[in-house]
C-alpha cells in the first residue's frame, strides 16, 4: 500500500539532511541521492519541502533521470494538497484581470 503524506509532512523535510519534495503529487525522499545528483545538491535542497514539479520540468530531465527517480519515491501527496503554486498563480491572474477591468471602467 502506498504511503500518503500531507503537505505539512513534506514541508517538515526542507532540510539539507532530509530533503523531501513533491513532483506531480508524488513524494520523494532524495536524501541518499544528494551526492549523486549531476546538478549538485543545491537544486535539491532548494526544492526541499515543497512542490518541485515546475522546477523539475523546467530543467528538462532525461527519460533515464525520470526512471532513476522512481527508487526515491516514498509515497503520494494527500488529495487536495497538490499544485498549490498553480492555484495561487491562477488566483493572482484572476485578481489582476478583475482589477484591470475595474481600473479601466472607473478611472475614465
Amino acid at each position: 500500500m502506498t504511503q500518503v503524506y500531507t503537505a505539512e509532512e513534506v514541508r517538515k523535510h526542507n532540510t539539507r539532511t532530509s530533503p523531501w519534495f513533491v513532483i506531480r503529487n508524488e513524494v520523494y525522499d532524495v536524501t541518499k541521492f544528494l551526492a549523486e545528483h549531476p546538478g549538485g545538491l543545491d537544486p535539491l535542497v532548494e526544492a526541499a519541502g515543497q512542490d518541485a514539479t515546475i522546477a523539475f520540468d523546467d530543467v528538462g530531465h532525461s527519460d533515464s533521470a525520470r526512471v532513476m527517480m522512481r527508487k526515491y519515491k516514498i509515497g503520494t501527496l494527500a488529495k487536495g494538497q497538490g499544485c498549490s503554486k498553480l492555484k495561487w498563480a491562477l488566483l493572482a491572474l484572476g485578481l489582476a484581470i478583475i482589477i484591470g477591468i475595474a481600473v479601466k471602467r472607473y478611472a475614465m
